[in-house]
Parts: C-alpha cells; sequence; structure tokens
C-alpha cells in the first residue's frame, strides 16, 4: 500500500523496512514510531528474517527528524511521553537478536540520526548529513541522541553536535565513528544488500550472541563482560550451526547454517 507508513519487502531472509511519508521527509511521528516498534518486534518473532535493513522512502532523507508540527502542541507530561515513545521503540531497534542495518539515503537529522544509531551498522551515501539540530528548536535529543553518541564518538564531539546544531557530511561522519561506511549514492542499496546478504548467510545464533556481548558487555565492567562473552561462546557450542561451521572449515567446503 502506498500510503502505509512503512514498506516493507522480504528477500532471501533480508527484511527491509522502508519509512513511508517522504512529503514530510520521513519524519517521525507517534503513528510512525508505534509502526515501527510493530514492525521490529515481527521481524525479531520471524525465523524467517535474518536481517533488517532500515531506510527511507523518497530520495532526499532517511528520516529528517521527528515531526515538529506533532510537538509544537503537546504540554510538558506529553512531550515526555513522545521522548519516552521513541526511545523505547528505539531500544527495541538495538538490543534486536539480529543484525540491523541502516541505510542513510539523506538527511538523518534529530531523530533521524537517533534511529540511525540505534541500528548495529550504518551506511550512508556520500551525500547523506547526519546531526543532531535540536538546539535551534529551542530542544535538546529527546530520543537517546546525546546518550549514543557520546558511546560512538565521545565527549567532544557529541557537545559540538548537539550545542552548535550543525549537520555533518557523511564523509565526517565517517570520521568521528558515527557510521561504518560511505558509499556512493547511487551504489548505496547495492553495496548495503551485499552487507546484508553476508550477514543472512551467517549463523544466526552466532550473530545473536555476538550482539548480546557488545550491548551487554558495553555497559558493564571488563571483568563482567569477559565473563559474559565467555559463557555466550561456551553456549553456541551446543548449536548444530557450530558443528556445521568448524565441520564445513575441516572439510574445506562452504557451511550451511539453519538457526539450531
Amino acid at each position: 500500500m502506498t500510503d502505509a507508513l512503512l514498506l516493507i519487502r522480504d528477500a532471501d531472509g533480508i527484511r527491509t523496512i522502508a519509512i513511508n511519508r517522504p512529503d514530510k521527509l520521513n519524519a517521525l511521528n507517534a503513528a510512525t514510531l508505534d509502526a515501527l516498534d510493530t514492525a521490529f518486534a515481527d521481524a525479531a518473532a520471524d525465523a524467517s528474517v535474518r536481517v533488517v535493513v532500515l531506510t527511507g522512502s523518497g530520495p532526499k532523507a532517511f528520516v529528517a527528524g521527528a515531526d515538529i508540527a506533532e510537538m509544537n502542541a503537546l504540554t510538558p507530561v506529553q512531550g515526555r511521553d513522545f521522548s519516552l515513545r521513541g526511545t523505547r521503540m528505539m531500544r527495541r531497534v538495538e538490543k534486536m537478536p539480529k543484525p540491523v542495518i541502516a541505510m542513510v539515503n539523506g538527511f538523518a537529522l534529530g531523530g533521524g540520526l537517533e534511529l540511525a544509531m540505534s541500528c548495529h551498522l550504518r551506511i550512508a551515501a556520500d551525500t547523506a548529513r547526519v546531526g543532531q539540530p535540536e538546539i535551534n528548536l529551542g530542544l535538546i535529543p529527546g530520543f537517546g541522541g546525546s546518550q549514543r553518541l557520546l558511546r560512538l564518538c565521545g565527549r567532544a564531539a557529541t557537545l559540538e553536535l548537539c550545542l552548535t546544531g550543525a549537520p555533518i557530511t557523511a564523509e565526517r561522519a565517517l570520521q568521528l565513528g558515527i557510521v561504518n561506511r560511505v558509499v556512493p549514492a547511487a551504489d548505496l542499496e547495492a553495496d548495503t544488500m551485499t552487507l546484508a546478504a553476508q550477514l543472512a548467510s551467517a549463523a544466526p545464533l552466532a550473530l545473536r550472541g555476538i550482539l548480546d556481548c557488545v550491548n551487554i558487555g558495553g555497559e558493564c565492567g571488563i571483568e563482567e563482560g569477559l565473563e559474559y562473552e565467555a559463557a555466550q561462546f561456551g553456549l553456541v557450542f551446543s548449536t548444530q550451526d557450530m558443528r556445521e561451521g568448524t565441520s564445513a572449515f575441516l572439510e574445506k567446503r562452504k557451511p550451511a547454517f539453519n538457526g539450531k
């Protein structure tokens, strides 16, 4: 449906979710946040989905931000609730048991950059621009921008982006560690899908173990993180995929992982 908030398609274990408000530069309103929350819950529960690719419809924007027209009339309590709504959805993305790739095809500003940062990997077109411009509206980041930027690129860059509100180029975002790769805009979809296909062919339970180790280990001390990694390492020895992967290596053939 062309009037749907999200356009969703499946191919070869890859689910692509495109935010479909191109006339609003894919701005995040409450309905879109709820639709994304449902879509990612469905993707997590669907065994046929190995990888999720998230992008924006139209040629201009991944997500240009939260919907300012909707926010303008909010009371303080409603503003807090809107923030929590977005935060919960993006935390769901961040804690997905399957890799999520943000295909940043244009502007990723405010809530758009916050959404991209909640994904596990980010590939940006060389024409993309990213930033946290909330200061220009008398606001602060509300969907985790200050916290995820701090963890991705450190205090100095976080303060610069949030205090000035100035957008930066994709190349600058790459230098700061905000995105993983920058590719020519014409190659963005092909390069993203190549990476998604690589991940979709990997062992699903091992992918989940890596995501869990990074998510949990990144928020605790080194000793606790190492203990958690060792426990996860031992756990994958119970999987058919581990036996298949090691056997395929010894037999000099390509492994066929089944997620068991």
